[in-house]
């Protein structure tokens, strides 16, 4: 019989007090969770270059790992690019294992204590945000912020999935997207004069020579320890820490100082320095995508020359479109299961993305940053892109295609062909498209399609003929010393 981790005990003894209702439907579904952690746990295991794992052979009845003290770690042949939960139990030598924490807590691998117990926090914090959800409506939602409540699961291929350390449960079902609730930003004042502001600040958050930062409340609570007064309603959106104001406002960007996923995310005072300057040249950028892609505009951004104590503002992507929608959230409808809309909106993506990247430009454009316009029969009609932050520019080819370079400096600013074409390919293909077509042979096929209609140039060429790069997710929650992201290549679909 399976003993619940702490983890899982925690949350369903908070759920008794908090939630009796949900006591029975946490429970159920925890096996499910488990092993959709568990699924994502080995596709790290077998694709990324763990430093203990000496070889990997694969046979009939599965795929074995050997470990570099000499034992074995079997599990079912793995589709790198599959995002149900096909992994039920591996085992480990002699022993099986159905529970993602006590698997990484047996292998005994240096850094494994603290990522077994992230794991647990990852399965229980799944487990309570399928069990608090509603029937599925049939009805597309009105509002943008409805589609990414509607995305449960979180990540499609990272263990953290859903892992919040430093969130009870009460603060999770406060917080969290998929829990449905209304957020309460609190407004901190700070002297202008003390803060670094790019763009425009609105009336509505200013006091005289003061401007009131919106402020998380857990980051009010946890990280600045102060009470702070209630300002502004915002409905979260799928990354937590950003929220949609109430009655069509701005979107959000609270500074959040807590792991999710990979790192502990703020809002560092660099990136509120160039956020005016990406903003203007992504407008710029946007005129040369014949309508293909949009960028939504950063409206004000504003430090207290602290990562702790920051916000952003951008427009919501819906005054670009009625039905926009996160691509992470296309796995909510029904159009995925379409051969013919899948190689369309491949199509779409690729030739934004791979036109970008021929002009000097490479996004981020994983599922939560890249959205898709939708007609009002379904058809991809158009991109948007948010969250400038990570994107790196290549000044050489701004140059070679007469663009005026943006007085950047720091991470954004790169000509390293493998960094620009690990950025696109690695979040695009390997993330947005693979999470979408949610298997190796619908990504296949939605490739094989899309790409006879893009222009034949080197970096097409090298999508089609290397092995694709991916983050190494796992490898890089087991490496807490190593700064930055750590890659994987994973086996091509094309080839």
């Amino acid at each position: 019989m399976h003993r619940p981790p702490a983890a899982e005990a925690r949350f369903a003894e908070e759920l008794a007090v908090l939630r009796p209702d949900l006591v029975a439907r946490y429970a159920a579904e925890l096996p499910g969770a488990r092993a959709a952690v568990l699924s994502r746990l080995w596709r790290g295991l077998t694709h990324e270059p763990l430093p203990w794992i000496t070889s990997r052979r694969a046979g009939r009845e599965g795929l074995t790992l050997r470990l570099a003290d000499g034992r074995r770690l079997h599990g079912p042949h793995p589709d790198p690019f599959a995002t149900a939960a096909r992994v039920r139990a591996v085992r480990l030598d002699e022993t099986a294992y159905d529970d993602p924490a006590r698997l990484t807590t047996a292998l005994g691998v240096p850094h494994g204590v603290e990522f077994a117990a992230e794991l647990a926090d990852s399965v229980a914090s799944l487990a309570l945000s399928r069990a608090g959800q509603p029937p599925r409506s049939t009805q597309w939602p009105a509002h943008d912020w409805e589609w990414e409540q509607r995305i449960v699961d979180g990540h499609p291929y990272h263990p953290n999935c859903r892992s919040r350390p430093g969130f009870s449960v009460a603060e999770q079902l406060a917080y969290g997207p998929e829990h449905r609730p209304l957020v309460r930003l609190g407004l901190v004042p700070v002297p202008a004069a003390e803060c670094l502001l790019t763009g425009a600040w609105p009336a509505e958050m200013r006091d005289g020579d003061r401007l009131l930062l919106p402020v998380h409340p857990w980051q009010a609570e946890h990280v600045l320890k102060r009470r702070v007064t209630e300002g502004v309603a915002a409905h979260p959106l799928m990354s937590l820490r950003t929220l949609a104001l109430t009655g069509g406002g701005p979107h959000v960007k609270t500074a959040l100082s807590a792991r999710l996923t990979s790192s502990v995310r703020d809002i560092s005072v660099y990136s509120i320095g160039m956020s005016a300057t990406l903003s203007q040249f992504a407008e710029t950028l946007s005129a040369r995508m014949d309508g293909l892609l949009h960028f939504t505009r950063t409206l004000g951004a504003v430090t207290a020359d602290s990562p702790d104590l920051a916000a952003v503002l951008r427009e919501s992507p819906q005054v670009y479109g009625d039905r926009v929608l996160p691509v992470a959230a296309l796995a909510t409808t029904e159009l995925p299961e379409s051969p013919a809309w899948l190689a369309e909106f491949a199509r779409l993506a690729l030739t934004a993305g791979l036109r970008l990247l021929e002009l000097g430009v490479a996004l981020e454009a994983h599922g939560q940053n890249l959205l898709v316009v939708l007609s009002e029969s379904g058809a991809p009609l158009r991109l948007v892109y948010r969250d400038l932050a990570d994107i790196r520019v290549s000044p050489a080819r701004l140059a070679r295609h007469g663009i005026p370079v943006p007085a950047l400096s720091g991470r954004v600013v790169t000509d390293d062909v493998t960094t620009l074409r690990r950025k696109l390919f690695g979040s695009l293909v390997a993330g947005a498209l693979a999470g979408t077509a949610g298997s190796a042979a619908a990504l296949r096929g939605a490739l094989e399609t899309a790409v006879r209609e893009l222009p034949r140039t080197p970096d097409l060429a090298a999508l089609l003929e290397q092995p694709l790069p991916a983050k190494a997710l796992t490898l890089m929650r087991l490496s807490p010393g190593t700064p930055g992201d750590q890659w994987t290549a994973l086996p091509n679909p094309l080839l």
